[in-house]
């Protein structure tokens, strides 16, 4: 969900990882060089995390002599770099040292024994205290151990073309306030703005957790009153069969596709489609709706390779509504992503004092800047410079106090893709709402065995 880029030194190193030889040792075969892997941006021209990995290498060599940094970037959209993580984390000679874990995935890899418990170098750093206590409950595995150091966080909203509304005669302070009024703005794009596209949801297999997350859990966790998760039971400790907020959420991903209001199929159906999104049709101004997330201008700041300085002119932010109005009348969802040592790393102390180098305020700070992030540290979000670093820092940051976490238990994964599978269904219109959400059901009980309740 974030992209980054590739630094020509690192190429080698990724086709290593991604093709995972077992040529070679393993992460531990030089104990004086940290081994770190993350994801790449597929967009070559895209290099925040490079830049900022780049820097971090150098104060670290710097102030430990005699020991290096490697990177191992995996380079890939998000779906695919879930499975090549896995690949490398089974066996001691492809385990990198340190590895980039989306907080949707870190519950599984901790269940399959990928990653390692991190309490007793959390214990002895100072800075831990700094972290808010989601962002720390989002790296926790249900022993109640921390498997991950959180990097930030992120929320969701939808982005607006004010050109385009300008044309089609909608407000340049638009605030929806139900689904209808979103859908009620594409029609009225579609209509008087042709060449543009009116609204773009994420949806499918192909776009993975970005079509489950930005796309349909903004949707469903706006169909009840924002007090219980529409997802997962606490309570019984089961996942919840598709019910009327299921069917509903999957209606108006059918809506949109149907009524021509999105994106081409095939181009919503394309695993790259979020890289347009962000490189072309926003800055092209050929879209007039954008259900997506706090990061979006990241790809806009200077050498970032699609330098766009006027987004913030040309760009509209507007919450994105409960179905039908209903308190508290908005809704977001935040995940994040955190830095964990892999069971088999060959350094995991050399990996551990890697992340406190990227963990200082200063480069806590410097991170989210780039990256477009949410301050997950106390200490960086009440920073003036922090706060003014960026337009559309205050509106996404303010979303915090009414957004909703994924239930990211071990099956979370395969109820996401399950997901996403009614999604396409709708979407390609192969497959009714109805017997989509009763296909979602049948998969929910394969994918939980069976720990499935109605409500």
């Amino acid at each position: 969900m974030r992209p980054t880029a590739a630094l020509p030194p690192l190429l080698a190193a990724a086709l290593a990882a991604v093709t995972l030889t077992a040529c070679g040792g393993g992460s531990g075969s030089d104990p004086d060089t940290v081994k770190v892997s993350f994801k790449q941006s597929t967009d070559n021209s895209v290099k925040v995390m490079d830049t900022y990995l780049a820097d971090i290498k150098k104060q670290f060599e710097k102030a430990n002599p005699g020991k290096k940094v490697e990177f191992v970037p995996i380079k890939a959209p998000d779906s695919e770099y879930y499975t090549k993580l896995q690949q490398m984390l089974r066996s001691p000679k492809t385990a990198p040292d340190l590895v980039y874990e989306d907080t949707f995935l870190i519950n599984s890899d901790i269940t399959s024994g990928y990653l390692k418990p991190l309490d007793p170098y959390l214990a002895k750093w100072r800075d831990w205290d700094q972290f808010i206590d989601t962002a720390k409950a989002a790296a926790k595995g249900e022993d109640g151990r921390t498997y991950g150091v959180p990097d930030g966080t992120d929320t969701r909203g939808l982005w607006f073309d004010k050109g385009v509304f300008a044309k089609a005669g909608l407000p340049s302070d638009w605030q929806p306030k139900t689904w209808d009024d979103v859908l009620d703005a594409a029609r009225t794009i579609k209509k008087k703005v042709p060449g543009v596209t009116p609204l773009n949801v994420y949806t499918g297999k192909p776009a993975g957790e970005a079509a489950t997350m930005q796309g349909f859990e903004m949707l469903l966790y706006g169909t009840g009153d924002g007090t219980a998760d529409p997802l997962y039971d606490k309570a019984s400790r089961k996942w919840i069969a598709g019910g009327k907020g299921f069917r509903d959420a999957l209606a108006f991903v059918e809506t949109v596709y149907k009524e021509k209001l999105g994106p081409d199929v095939s181009d919503a159906l394309d695993p790259n489609f979020g890289t347009r999104v962000r490189g072309e049709l926003l800055p092209e101004g050929k879209l007039g709706i954008d259900l997506d997330g706090s990061w979006l201008p990241q790809d806009w700041l200077e050498g970032s390779g699609h330098e766009w300085p006027e987004w913030s002119e040309k760009l509209g932010l507007a919450h994105m509504p409960t179905q039908n109005g209903q308190a508290p009348g908005k809704v977001s969802m935040s995940g994040g992503w955190t830095w964990a040592i892999p069971a088999k790393a060959g350094n995991p102390d050399l990996a551990f004092e890697f992340v406190k180098t990227m963990q200082t305020k200063a480069n806590a700070q410097k991170w989210y800047i780039a990256n477009s992030g949410i301050s997950v540290r106390e200490d960086v979000a009440a920073d003036p410079a922090y706060v003014d670093a960026q337009p559309g820092i205050k509106f996404f940051t303010d979303l915090v106090a009414s957004t909703h976490y994924r239930p990211a238990y071990p099956a979370y994964p395969k109820v996401s893709t399950a997901i996403q599978e009614a999604m396409e269904g709708v979407t390609t219109g192969d497959v009714s709402v109805e017997d989509a959400a009763k296909a979602y059901d049948e998969e929910l009980k394969s994918a939980t065995d069976g720990q499935v309740i109605e409500k």
